[in-house]
């Protein structure tokens, strides 16, 4: 792993980006392959339009928002397999921060992995062959696993959104989960679903600090649990997520050496098209912005052929789209 020399305010900085909001946190350390290039090449749609009229009111496209995709896989490090462009991870969790950068404002947007969306299928060398609707989750699936599947991700991500970019993603596996779970000494949750025969330990109604394992059941169970939708998993997901936040910065605000064994744990399980620097600037942002929160896609979950299928509704979605991407025309 390269060594960067950075001080302890800017480490806190990138691991609470992504710590604070998903369930994985990017540290930023590996300077990877970018496809800067390609990475402006998005479906078309109406609303991608530089004015756009809805509800008879006429609006214009901000000229100064920056978007960055946190993906994370369902897979631990080395479990996956992948053959030519396809590969069996997918994922699990997507969160898209939304930067205005004129008003200084930070959004979130939590999408639900079984959300039904345009998905881009690549040939042998990675060009697109064909466009089918799947789960956003499977866009992940299509490519070599790292960069390729994260931009084709980002592809579905941006089609969902009605053409809205997706400027810069970063990926990391599960194995974060369990590795900074434990590094904080657990995350305290409360325990609102019925775990009986899947983890007896986990139980309805009581408080539970999660170690090890528990964790990964906490936020990724949804099979054998009375609603096995994703939207109450994504409830549990947020749930975790703001509790490991505070126990993380409490950890680092006592330990000096924190951040360092921190970054030293997963650093290795991240994929992104952003350099240590350009990492930097945005976890920069996020810390200056106000934050206005995580907003959730409307929407009905229901039982497909074989799978959960989640069906965006269209209004929410251009309502979202106009708030976070457009504004008034003057």
């Amino acid at each position: 792993m390269r060594k960067v020399s950075l001080n302890k305010p800017t480490y806190i900085k990138i691991i609470i980006l992504a710590i604070s909001l998903t369930l994985v946190v990017g540290s930023g350390l590996l300077i990877l392959k970018k496809w800067e290039e390609s990475h402006d090449k998005f479906p078309e749609h109406e609303f991608g339009n530089t004015t756009v009229v809805y509800e008879d009111k006429e609006y214009t496209l901000k000229e100064n928002v920056e978007t960055f995709l946190v993906i994370g896989l369902d897979k631990f490090d080395g479990e996956s397999s992948a053959d030519s462009y396809n590969n069996d991870k997918q994922a699990d969790f997507l969160m898209l921060f939304v930067f205005d950068n004129e008003k200084k404002q930070c959004s979130a947007i939590h999408i639900n992995r079984d959300t039904m969306t345009d998905v881009n299928v690549l040939g042998l060398n990675g060009n697109k062959v064909d466009t089918q609707t799947k789960q956003i989750a499977l866009a992940h699936t299509h490519g070599n696993g790292k960069d390729v599947s994260c931009h084709n991700t980002a592809d579905s991500v941006s089609s969902l959104l009605l053409g809205m970019k997706v400027n810069h993603y970063i990926s990391t596996t599960m194995d974060t989960v369990t590795k900074l779970n434990d590094l904080v000494g657990g995350v305290e949750v409360m325990v609102n679903d019925d775990f009986t025969g899947i983890d007896d330990t986990l139980i309805k109604g009581q408080k539970v600090t999660l170690k090890g394992e528990q964790a990964i059941t906490f936020v990724r169970t949804r099979q054998g649990l009375e609603d096995s939708t994703n939207s109450t998993r994504m409830v549990r997901q947020q749930e975790y997520i703001n509790a490991l936040h505070d126990k993380f910065q409490a950890c680092a605000s006592s330990d000096d050496e924190f951040i360092i064994e921190a970054v030293l744990q997963i650093g290795d399980y991240i994929v992104s098209d952003r350099s240590v620097n350009q990492l930097q600037t945005l976890a920069q942002k996020f810390n200056d912005y106000e934050f206005l929160g995580i907003k959730n896609i409307e929407g009905e979950s229901k039982l497909g052929e074989q799978y959960m299928e989640f069906y965006p509704d269209e209004d929410s979605v251009k309502a979202m789209v106009i708030n976070l991407f457009y504004e008034p025309k003057k």
